[in-house]
């Protein structure tokens, strides 16, 4: 059965986007057309969709088109990883709503100002951002992840990704045990995660560590991942031991 093609109008339409802009984006490589009619009109197929989806989720985010076209292009780009991005910084970008929302109407019943400006952080959101792009590759993380892998098999892979998640397992007992996140023995913890990361895998710098942090504790398969392995509330545990170091 042939596919269906649609035209640039259709897809406009569907998307809620201008014709513009997708011409633009052709213009730019960013989502180019499958084919063309003897007109020289453009005709999208699903593939196309799909990845006209990913490209308004990254946006919808604030990321560049230039940093999208870099993902999306990247040969390790995998649409399942990135909606698990997407959602996580979604869900991050609704609490940041939310925090707004309340404090605005805390203002509005008091009548007057407020000091309190932490509705206006979006910390957690950028270094979020920063990680999904090293995700794709293009970094010097990345490319120095790339050398260390060359050679490894995929057993030794895994092992050594099996060994990564046990250092959290202290994390689920002291969760378990109330203890304080900024305690020094889950901060030692914490530094060596971030120890073994930078010797087995790329340089681990505290900015990367703190990218990390925030996708351990946000609820996808960094989370789950973590906590199959090191025990329930881990990796929650770690995202906040991480975010105080």
């Amino acid at each position: 059965m042939t596919e269906t093609l649609r035209t640039v109008h259709e897809v406009a339409a569907l998307a809620g986007v201008s014709i513009r802009t997708l011409q633009y984006y052709d213009r730019i490589g960013l989502l180019r057309p499958t084919a063309r009619t003897e007109a020289g009109y453009r005709l999208y197929d699903e593939a196309d969709l799909a990845r006209l989806q990913s490209i308004l989720l990254f946006r919808e985010l604030e990321f560049s088109l230039e940093d999208i076209r870099s993902m999306v292009d990247s040969p390790d780009f995998d649409r399942n990883r990135a909606l698990d991005q997407q959602i996580a910084l979604l869900r991050l970008k609704r609490e940041h709503i939310d925090g707004l929302i309340e404090m605005a109407q805390a203002i509005r019943g008091k009548g007057r100002g407020m000091t309190d400006f932490a509705a206006f952080d979006t910390g957690k959101m950028d270094e979020y951002r920063r990680q999904a792009k090293a995700q794709w590759g293009g970094t010097e993380a990345w490319a120095a992840y790339e050398q260390r892998a060359k050679g490894r098999t995929a057993k030794e892979e895994r092992s050594m990704g099996e060994e990564l998640m046990g250092l959290f397992a202290p994390f689920a007992k002291m969760a378990a045990e109330g203890m304080d996140p900024s305690a020094p023995e889950a901060q030692a913890v914490a530094r060596r995660i971030q120890a073994y990361i930078t010797e087995h895998f790329y340089p681990c710098t505290d900015e990367v560590f703190a990218g990390l942090g925030v996708m351990y504790g946000s609820g996808g398969d960094f989370t789950r991942n973590i906590d199959a392995v090191a025990g329930e509330g881990a990796a929650e545990f770690a995202a906040k031991v991480i975010a105080g170091l």
